[in-house]
């Protein structure tokens, strides 16, 4: 790979994605695209360059999907799910009781573990959440992921990682060397392909956000861009997620940290102000009716 091809993939992949590869990342890039390279019957980078260069649209979205599709299992680090068991949902249910609903979104939800996850945890409320509507919503910017999250169908590794057996044992049936998702949990959760760089005011508000460990990968200026736009997307009294290594604080004013709660932030008074946004782009469409438990 030369310095001009690695330049012009982290040029696309910045503007395209959000991925913002600091000049010594080569190794990623290889790491990435060589296997994609051999699939499409390419010689190396430097041909896959060139067919992109061409104009290939289905080419440049393989190379966003290998390049922006990260590791995710379920109940990942556990602390965010305890604090939407001990600190979010105690406080959903007192704010919510009269209307009875709740929205969530996961602004990476990647292969279903994150949403589905929180799927399994409303189920075990399910008592205290008796005739309320729950909607849960999973976006990602790649449709190979999203796909493989509606099927939610897991090998043998990938529920061996972070779920408990109890869990694996009460809302998977096996088939095979392969685990399925029983369909209610299936159903709880809805799925649309959106990149946070453009527009997602057309999915509504949320009283929960996770946004966990995407935003890691993005310049500050980006960054800042989205927690503005998050903050109109969540209600009032709402919380949003982050990753352990993602903060909002000496970035923006707009959320406030949770305290003692690591990853958890509320919106701080008024909503931010619009930010500009790149050039839109498709934008997800309006969210279907909520899902019940």
């Amino acid at each position: 790979m030369t310095p001009s091809d690695y330049e012009y993939l982290r040029k696309l992949l910045k503007d395209s994605s959000g991925l913002d590869l600091s000049a010594d990342k080569q190794y990623l890039i290889e790491s990435r695209l060589l296997p994609l390279s051999r699939k499409t019957g390419l010689s190396g980078i430097s041909e896959l360059v060139q067919k992109m260069k061409g104009g290939s649209a289905s080419l440049i979205s393989q190379v966003v999907e290998a390049m922006t599709t990260n590791e995710t299992f379920f109940f990942r680090d556990k602390v965010p799910f305890d604090h939407f068991r001990d600190s979010i949902m105690p406080e959903i249910l007192q704010a919510r009781a009269s209307r009875k609903s709740i929205r969530i979104w996961c602004a990476a939800g990647s292969t279903g573990q994150e949403p589905y996850s929180l799927a399994m945890c409303l189920k075990e409320m399910s008592a205290a959440l008796s005739g309320w509507r729950v909607e849960i919503v999973a976006t990602d910017l790649s449709q190979e992921v999203l796909e493989k999250s509606k099927a939610g169908i897991y090998s043998q590794f990938e529920v061996q990682r972070g779920l408990p057996i109890q869990m694996l044992v009460k809302y998977f049936k096996q088939t095979g060397e392969l685990w399925q998702l029983n369909a209610d949990i299936r159903a709880m959760v809805q799925h649309r392909q959106l990149n946070l760089l453009h527009d997602f005011s057309q999915l509504g508000v949320f009283d929960v956000i996770f946004c966990r460990n995407v935003l890691i990968y993005f310049d500050q200026d980006t960054k800042i861009n989205i927690f503005n736009r998050l903050a109109r997307a969540t209600e009032s009294d709402g919380f949003l997620v982050l990753g352990a290594a993602e903060t909002v604080v000496g970035l923006t004013d707009v959320f406030k940290p949770f305290p003692d709660r690591r990853g958890l932030y509320r919106p701080n008074g008024a909503r931010a102000t619009p930010a500009k946004l790149p050039a839109a782009g498709a934008v997800a469409p309006k969210v279907a009716a909520m899902a019940g438990l």
